[in-house]
């Protein structure tokens, strides 16, 4: 009864979406655990581009259930656009399920959002301002409005007014603009009715199909070093993405899962504030984000670049009790000279032995760097391992050697098929 889940190892964008979409034809369910629409997935198929926010990946096979676990927080208006527009495609989007459980995102999540964002200044977070944090932290207040409460509809309307009611008084004393409170109500009335079709009991729903003996693949958003409990804190999102919070996010126990995939680009991004030791500035960074068109699928934002931080996915193995790495985006690098790898932190002289529990001190450390040679070849047309490049070999080689598991997936293109699978 397999269950396996997809786990970013680095700040995000490390090209999930490729290989949930890779993986999902020898599954059944396809479940998203955490995050909101904050997450941005890109998949090609064939001369089309699709870009995910919220709906599952999974999506795009006809004999996949798609669901949207209860881990995840859940904005109306962009689930119904993005369902439009896959509809409109030829996408059907009528097996997908979404968790009664799931709590929503209100337009008073994403007012809190921007004010306490502007109230930092030059130390921002570098949210999203989709009210995702807020979404979460009424969530834990015990205010939130799930998904399930849309199938009583009067109840419903009676919720979503009391709570604008009393954030309208909060969000005034912040200096925050007026709510319009009857607007909104009405609007996610029929949002709600719209969205009842939708509803269901998920934790059950998966429960039933490991029991039918279906392959369940579990998806997260945001990647590891952005958790909020594990990743570069404050600098992170509000959720758990990595392994673990799989489990709280579908309701699936811990000896439910089988295999763990850990998605690593074969250099490294992050998009707003914190610390990267491997960051890389001038033209070579230039470089490496206009190949890689690294630019945020849900913000546009540019990606800062850098290096391939073995520290960093060492880590990562550790928190998510990783099988296996799927290396994504290898031929961004085709045309580099020289192919540098991080293998090692330094702090004051002294070498680290392992990751730094302090984002302070993680912004203070010198990278130690490991100087590959470039395969100058395209590598877009290779489908089995043994017609890599041998530079492009030793460098998955100093992977496996530096984390300790294996890479059993290799990214050559952005389209389903440019991989190499061992």
């Amino acid at each position: 009864m397999p269950v396996s889940v997809v786990v970013g190892t680095q700040w995000g964008d490390e090209g999930k979406a490729k290989i949930i979409d890779l993986l999902a034809e020898s599954h059944q369910v396809v479940a998203r655990y955490q995050g909101g629409h904050n997450a941005g997935h890109t998949v090609v198929v064939g001369t089309e581009k699709y870009a995910l926010q919220l709906v599952p990946s999974g999506v795009f096979y006809s004999h996949v259930t798609p669901v949207i676990g209860n881990g995840v927080v859940v904005d109306l208006p962009t689930l119904f656009k993005e369902i439009d527009t896959l509809e409109s495609r030829g996408i059907t989007c009528s097996r997908l399920k979404v968790s009664s459980l799931a709590h929503l995102i209100f337009p008073w999540h994403q007012a809190h959002d921007a004010i306490s964002e502007s109230s930092l200044g030059e130390n921002k977070i570098g949210t999203t301002l989709k009210g995702i944090g807020p979404a979460y932290a009424d969530k834990s207040r015990r205010v939130g409005i799930r998904v399930g409460d849309v199938r009583d509809s009067k109840r419903f309307k009676q919720l979503v007014r009391d709570r604008a009611t009393a954030e309208q008084k909060v969000l005034t004393a912040l200096g925050g603009e007026q709510l319009k409170i009857d607007e909104i109500v009405e609007n996610f009335a029929a949002l709600g009715d719209r969205l009842k079709p939708y509803v269901s009991d998920t934790v059950n729903f998966l429960h039933d199909a490991l029991e039918h003996n279906e392959n369940l693949l579990l998806e997260g958003a945001q990647a590891t070093f952005l958790d909020i409990d594990h990743g570069t804190y404050p600098f992170v999102t509000s959720s758990n993405p990595i392994s673990g919070g799989a489990c709280a996010g579908t309701g699936l126990g811990p000896r439910d899962i089988t295999r763990v995939v850990g998605i690593a680009k074969a250099y490294t991004t992050r998009v707003g504030s914190g610390p990267f030791p491997s960051e890389l500035l001038g033209e070579l960074g230039d470089k490496i984000v206009e190949i890689g068109r690294e630019f945020g699928t849900v913000t546009g934002r540019r990606r800062r670049p850098g290096w391939l931080d073995l520290v960093m996915l060492r880590h990562a193995v550790r928190l998510n009790s990783l099988t296996e790495i799927a290396l994504t985006k290898l031929d961004i690098l085709d045309t580099f000279e020289t192919v540098r790898v991080c293998i090692g932190y330094e702090l004051n002289g002294k070498e680290l032995s392992g990751y730094p529990d302090d984002a302070q001190l993680l912004g203070q450390v010198t990278p130690k760097y490991v100087d590959l040679p470039g395969w100058k070849k395209s590598v877009s047309s290779v489908r089995n391992y043994a017609d890599l490049p041998a530079q492009a070999k030793a460098l998955i080689e100093l992977v496996e050697k530096h984390v300790g598991v294996p890479v059993s997936i290799i990214g050559v293109g952005p389209e389903r098929n440019e991989c190499v699978v061992r």
